[in-house]
C-alpha cells in the first residue's frame, strides 16, 4: 500500500493542483528520503527555479516531467506524445520516459507515504520527511511514517530509468495494449507458485499489489493457492478481466483507505467499503454469505471466499 489506484488517485490530484507554479525551495528533514545519488542540499537546489510540467504514474512510481519557470516548455519531440492527453491519463510506459530539457521528479511511497499539496501555514504533521515549497504560499508535503518513501532528482537530458533502476523491472501496465491475455498466459505458463503470489510480481504486472490481488481472484472465482501451472485457458482469461475490472472500480472509488493512504488534499478512499473480500475475514460473502476467510500466503494477508472460489 499505496498500490495502483491510489497512486493514480495522488496523480491525477497532483495534475490538478501542483503544474506550472515556480518552486521556491524546500526543506528536507530526513535525508535518507532522497535517494543516495543526490545529497539534499543538492537535491533542493536543482529543484529551485523550476515547475512541474506534468505528473505521470508507472506502476507505484511517480515521476513529474520538470520545466524551467516561467519558459516551461517542453521541448519539441521530446515527450510530445503526451500533450493532447488530459490529466486523467497518466500511465505511462516505460519507453515514454525520455530525457527532459529540465529534468524529472521521482516518487515512490512504500508502504505509508504520502503526498499532501497544503498551504504552508498547516501545521507539520509528524512524520514530514520533505517540504517542496512553491508560488502562492503553497506546499507539496511528503509524510512517512515508516521512513521506506524515497524521491529522486533526475538530472536534464537523463534518461529517467537510469537514475529510477526500478523501472526498468517493472512489467506492463495493466490498462496498456501489452497487457493482454495471451502475454498473461504465456508468462503463467508452467509457473509453479500460487497465482496470487504471481501477480504480486510487479515485473509480471506493474501496480497491482495485495488489496487488489485478492479482489481480482475472487471476481475471477480462483483460489489464491491454486499454482500458475494448473490454471486453465478460461480461468486465465477471467484473471485478466478481472484485474482490469478491479483496478477501474478502485480508481473510481479514489483508492482504498484501510490505514494511511490519503489522496494529495488528506481525503480517503472509498474502495474499502465495496470491497469483496479484502480485510473482511469472518464476514459473510457479499455473494453467497459464506464466512470469508484469510490465511498467509508468502508472508502476506490473503483473503478469499471458500465457496465462490474454487
Amino acid at each position: 500500500m499505496p498500490e495502483l489506484p491510489e497512486v493514480e488517485t495522488i496523480c491525477r490530484g497532483l495534475n490538478q493542483a501542483t503544474l506550472d507554479r515556480e518552486m521556491l525551495g524546500g526543506d528536507v528533514l530526513l535525508n535518507s528520503t532522497i535517494a543516495r545519488s543526490i545529497s539534499a542540499t543538492d537535491f533542493l537546489t536543482k529543484l529551485k527555479g523550476k515547475s512541474i510540467a506534468r505528473w505521470y504514474r508507472r506502476g507505484k512510481y511517480l515521476l513529474a516531467e520538470l520545466s524551467q519557470f516561467p519558459e516551461g516548455e517542453r521541448e519539441k519531440g521530446k515527450g510530445g506524445e503526451f500533450r493532447d492527453q488530459t490529466p486523467s491519463s497518466s500511465p505511462v510506459p516505460s519507453s515514454f520516459l525520455l530525457p527532459s530539457k529540465a529534468g524529472w521528479l521521482g516518487v515512490h511511497l512504500r508502504m505509508t507515504g504520502q503526498l499532501l499539496w497544503v498551504n504552508r501555514s498547516e501545521s507539520l504533521q509528524k512524520h514530514a520527511r520533505v517540504r517542496l515549497f512553491f508560488e502562492g504560499n503553497q506546499e507539496l508535503r511528503f509524510v512517512d511514517q515508516r521512513t521506506f518513501g524515497q524521491m529522486w532528482y533526475v538530472p536534464p537530458e537523463t534518461e529517467v530509468s537510469s537514475t529510477v533502476i526500478g523501472l526498468k523491472l517493472l512489467g506492463p501496465e495493466p490498462f496498456s495494449d501489452e497487457f493482454t491475455t495471451e502475454y498473461l498466459t504465456r508468462k503463467l505458463h508452467r509457473r509453479a507458485r500460487p497465482i496470487k503470489t504471481a501477480l504480486l510480481d510487479q515485473a509480471l504486472i506493474a501496480g497491482l499489489g495485495n488489496i487488489y490481488a485478492d479482489e481480482t481472484l475472487f471476481l475471477s472465482g480462483v483460489m489464491p493457492t491454486t499454482l500458475c501451472a494448473d490454471l486453465t485457458a478460461e480461468q486465465i482469461g477471467r484473471i485478466h478481466t478481472a484485474i482490469i475490472q478491479v483496478l477501474q472500480k478502485a480508481i473510481e472509488s479514489g483508492g482504498t483507505t484501510f490505514s494511511n493512504f490519503l489522496n494529495v488534499q488528506g481525503v480517503n478512499g472509498n474502495y474499502g467499503g465495496v470491497a469483496w473480500v479484502y480485510n473482511r475475514a469472518g464476514q459473510p460473502c457479499r455473494t453467497c454469505s459464506a464466512t470469508i476467510e484469510r490465511i498467509k500466503l508468502a508472508g502476506r494477508s490473503t483473503h478469499f471466499c471458500p465457496a465462490c472460489q474454487q
